[in-house]
């Protein structure tokens, strides 16, 4: 399991209670509630949502303080779950589609977050209306120019220290950040200005999957009372805050929120995760003119030196009227050197086999080599081509759901460079797609089941740490 952000946070004696019993409305009271959630959903005029570890567990990614919660076997010295995936293939939960859905309507106009698994991005929020108060652990900041990168791997730190990477930026080029707090660590200004604005603003703020023990994060919801805002909580243990909502839900998020949708009769989006990587061709010639000296390398889009996290293995083949040997690249970096005879042209397939938690196991790419052709159009241009990536992943996305499949694959770039001579083209793939359903037979709303284990965090703030400058 990648415990990632626990096993890297600071030590602290006192995480506040845990191991909290867990509550269940009953079915007839629950419909109630849900009923009247919608009806407050559908007149809100600026509804916020603040989330917590609680919207990410059906994702398979543990909370902290329930009765299975890591800060709960931790205290009761019992081991903490095992993951049956990497936490950076987790995918959103219906809940966190919902919220997109909401959002694209109109009516979500803001959402607050204390986790740390980037889901919400992920999903589709877009990011100038998300705060994400105590980092994302996907998510690298310039604090120089304040560019933001968010990444397919997890940061390998936490703690806003500096990171092996360095701003793309050509007039910047500072070293990054992660973006994660420890205990230590002050809220980030400017995440925590936006939020406490729009809570000002809410008429309704939705509370999901939070125990609202975490100061100052959980004071947030009650500065909608003050303009006449509503607070509604949605979670399976009694919060602190529990007497100043106008009404208190306990039951599983994602049934309550399907609920919902399903009265406003509104679709759940489906999700569709695309990935990109590089492929980089290297071509020289011998000293007697007489051969090619290539190399074809598979890399991540962030750089030589990140991990390509999606991609398990590469299997190298060539034209059928070639002879030359088959490869399986098996460990990264993903690199093949070959030489052969300059006026020699043929094909290269590459077999990608795709990591756990990807909805498909391979996608083949295919590559004409011919060295003469190539040199001619490289003296053409060396600018390439770059598409709209936007328009070009909403086809892939269409196509991905009307063949309820993955694995397609588009060039979204293409670019040569004369020195060393070389080949640069961006893939994107769609390596999951993931549908909901409303109801099963007996009336229980329930995504589809395909959760990814992971891990996500929340921490108490204690102090006024560094800034962090973030743009939006």
């Amino acid at each position: 399991m990648s415990l990632g952000y626990a096993e890297k946070l600071s030590f602290i004696e006192d995480v506040g209670q845990v191991g909290m019993t867990e509550f269940f409305d009953s079915a007839h009271v629950l419909q109630d509630k849900i009923e009247q959630l919608a009806k407050l959903v559908e007149k809100s005029r600026h509804l916020v949502v603040f989330t917590g570890a609680g919207i990410s567990t059906s994702c398979g990614i543990p909370d902290f303080r329930g009765p299975k919660g890591i800060w709960t076997l931790q205290r009761e010295g019992k081991p903490l779950p095992e993951a049956s995936l990497p936490f950076h293939r987790a995918m959103p939960s219906m809940t966190h589609m919902a919220l997109v859905g909401l959002e694209k309507a109109g009516i979500l106009k803001f959402v607050i977050s204390q986790n740390v698994d980037g889901l919400h991005l992920r999903s589709g929020i877009p990011r100038e209306k998300l705060s994400e108060l105590h980092g994302n652990s996907f998510m690298e900041t310039c604090p120089s120019c304040g560019a933001e990168y968010l990444r397919d791997f997890e940061v390998e730190t936490i703690g806003l220290k500096e990171t092996s990477r360095r701003c793309s930026d050509e007039k910047c080029g500072a070293k990054l950040r992660d973006t994660v707090l420890d205990w230590e660590d002050a809220l980030p200004p400017k995440e925590m200005n936006l939020a406490e604005k729009h809570c000002r603003m809410g008429d309704v703020v939705l509370c999901l999957g939070t125990s609202l023990q975490i100061t100052p994060a959980c004071n947030l919801p009650l500065k909608s009372l003050s303009g006449g805002g509503k607070i509604v909580i949605v979670n399976l243990q009694k919060t602190p805050k529990d007497k100043k909502a106008t009404l208190v839900i306990h039951g599983f998020v994602d049934k309550v929120i399907a609920g919902v949708m399903e009265l406003l009769n509104m679709q759940i989006p489906p999700y569709i995760r695309i990935d990109l990587f590089q492929i980089i061709l290297t071509q020289s010639l011998s000293s007697d003119k007489k051969f090619v000296n290539w190399t074809i390398r598979i890399a991540s889009v962030h750089g030589l030196s990140a991990p390509l996290s999606f991609i398990k293995s590469v299997e190298v083949s060539f034209s059928n009227n070639q002879n030359y040997k088959e490869a399986i690249l098996d460990a990264q970096p993903f690199l093949l050197k070959r030489r052969t005879v300059r006026t020699e042209t043929f094909e290269i397939f590459l077999n990608l086999k795709f990591s756990d938690g990807c909805g498909c196991l391979n996608t083949q790419i295919q590559i004409p080599f011919n060295f003469e052709l190539s040199t001619m159009q490289d003296q053409e241009s060396a600018e390439g081509f770059k598409l709209d990536k936007n328009a070009t992943f909403e086809k892939m996305r269409e196509v991905a759901i009307q063949d309820s499949s993955c694995g397609q694959n588009e060039v979204v770039e293409r670019k040569t460079v004369l020195v060393p001579k070389s080949e640069v083209t961006v893939h994107a793939i769609v390596t999951n797609v993931k549908t909901f359903d409303y109801q099963l037979s007996n009336g229980d709303v329930k995504p589809r089941k395909e959760g990814m284990n992971g891990l996500v965090m929340t921490r108490k703030q204690r102090s006024k740490g560094r800034k962090r400058k973030t743009r939006l």
